[in-house]
Parts: structure tokens; sequence; C-alpha cells
């Protein structure tokens, strides 16, 4: 049985009431955390009071940092995948 916890996080200027995995709670305060702080350091660095400006460009940074991410996995897979294979070769050869 899956059980859910009911929380309210703070975005900004608003509270979103959600239902999250209880196991899961720290994780989505921590990223509620990082969008908020996200939220003022550009609100300092570009005197930004809008928040649907400041929420975009908070999305769009972390999209960014998604995709960068995603880029250093693939080649550390690829990486892993050739040294497997070599080690493979290595091995056939040796028996």
């Amino acid at each position: 049985m899956e059980t859910t916890l009911a929380i309210r996080l703070k975005i900004g200027d608003r509270e979103y009431p959600m239902r999250v995995k209880i196991e899961d709670e720290s994780k989505i305060r921590h990223a509620g955390k990082l969008i908020n702080e996200k939220l003022r350091k550009y609100k300092e660095e570009y005197g930004l009071d809008d928040n649907q400006d400041l929420l975009a460009m908070v999305a769009f940074d972390c999209m960014v940092e998604s995709l960068e991410t995603s880029q250093v996995n693939t080649e550390d897979s690829e990486h892993i995948k050739s040294s497997i294979s070599h080690i493979n070769a290595l091995l056939a050869k040796a028996l």
C-alpha cells in the first residue's frame, strides 16, 4: 500500500497543496527550497519583481542544468560501455 502525505509547499508568494509519497517529502521540500533560493537570487541580481518572469528564469535555468546532467550521464555511460567491452576482450583472450 502506497501511503501519501498532504503537504503545502510555498514557492515564491504562493502556496501549493500537494499529495506526495512519504519517502519523497524531504526531496520535494528540498526542491522547493532550492527554487525559492533561485527566485531570491534572480530577484536581487536583476531587480525583478514579476514572479512569472522570475519563475520562467528559474525553469529555464533548471532545464539547462538538466540537459547538462543528461549529457554528462550519457558520456559516462559510453565510457563505461567502452571499458566493459575492453575488459571483455581481454578476458576472452586470456581464456
